[in-house]
């Protein structure tokens, strides 16, 4: 009887041992599923960062804008970059390559569990291409990783060193780009190049529309001020699910000692008077990018921000993810 007592005691641990790690198997299966349900099925855009060139906080600046980023690292903004992963084939794009490639392209393939197929170029200013270093053979000695560029930027970077040393070195393979001439990168993912009025020193810009088989959203991260353009913002707004454009500076006081002409955007405050009079589902797709340091936005608390939001338009942030 002591014999039999024993036996069936030890049963009884081992059914409910194989009871716990049957309980433990079903969250580990539910925490896959809920894991793999938080991504999209279909190709989709990730921010990847949302400040001007020189990100937050700002190369010697001391000034309340950039002091709290100084002090508290988790206030650090990455430079405005956008990615476009696919799922389906594993593979994801870069939209411009920026001074924080290292920590964007670590957050596609990790975050986003995906390989960087290319690099689509918006223009040659320095928060837009000087990532493209990291490609070289100095740190990564990537292998002709596409790099998606129009015409005077394919020059730039062919004809001026070290940018032309990856070219050189098959680190990267410029490939050719034109103005609105789309250029498809998977099933049902499409990309195209829209050219835009900016300070064009070293080459042209263009912004992109980013397109899937339901939704496409357009991306014009610089450009000099809406009546400069050839097309008509508010047209392009109705043609595409979301928009996010050039924020760089909330209003014309941000910056005293630098004459504003010198480096024309579009204030959002002229952005917000120009497309005021749109529907609360059309002010909704507008998302503001690319702040500059001195840009209030950067604190979602502050009176400009709140403006912003109270006007039915939006400030992007970084790992927000648009579905296409």
């Amino acid at each position: 009887m002591v014999a039999d007592s024993v036996m069936d005691a030890s049963e009884k641990n081992i059914y409910q041992n194989l009871i716990s790690i049957r309980f433990i198997l079903v969250l580990i299966t539910f925490g896959f599923f809920l894991l793999a349900s938080e991504r999209p099925n279909g190709p989709y855009i990730v921010v990847l960062g949302t400040a001007q060139d020189g990100g937050l906080p700002h190369a010697g600046c001391r000034k309340v804008c950039c002091k709290n980023a100084w002090e508290k690292p988790e206030a650090n903004k990455r430079v405005a970059s956008l990615g476009i992963v696919d799922p389906v084939s594993g593979k994801s794009w870069m939209i411009d390559a920026t001074p924080d490639f290292p920590e964007q392209l670590t957050a596609l393939t990790d975050d986003h569990r995906s390989n960087l197929e290319g690099i689509f170029l918006t223009h040659a200013h320095i928060g837009h291409y000087t990532g493209l270093m990291h490609l070289g053979r100095e740190v990564m000695g990537s292998a002709n990783i596409d790099v998606f560029a129009m015409p005077r930027m394919s020059r730039f970077l062919t004809n001026n060193g070290p940018w032309n040393q990856l070219v050189e070195l098959g680190n990267i393979s410029i490939q050719p780009i034109r103005n609105k001439v789309t250029v498809g990168l998977a099933k049902n993912l499409w990309m195209e190049p829209i050219q835009v009025p900016h300070r064009d020193e070293y080459s042209e810009t263009v912004g992109y529309r980013i397109s899937g088989s339901k939704r496409s959203l357009l991306y014009i991260p610089d450009i000099d001020k809406w009546s400069k353009w050839e097309m008509n913002i508010v047209t392009e707004i109705s043609k595409n699910s979301f928009v996010l454009i050039d924020g760089t500076f909330f209003a014309g006081n941000e910056i005293p000692n630098r004459d504003m002409s010198e480096i024309p955007h579009p204030f959002i405050v002229e952005s917000m008077n120009i497309l005021h009079h749109l529907s609360e589902t059309a002010k909704n797709k507008i998302h503001f990018i690319h702040l500059n340091h001195s840009n209030p936005l950067h604190d979602p608390e502050s009176p400009e921000a709140k403006s912003v939001r109270n006007n039915g338009f939006n400030i992007a942030q970084e790992d927000q993810e648009f579905q296409l």
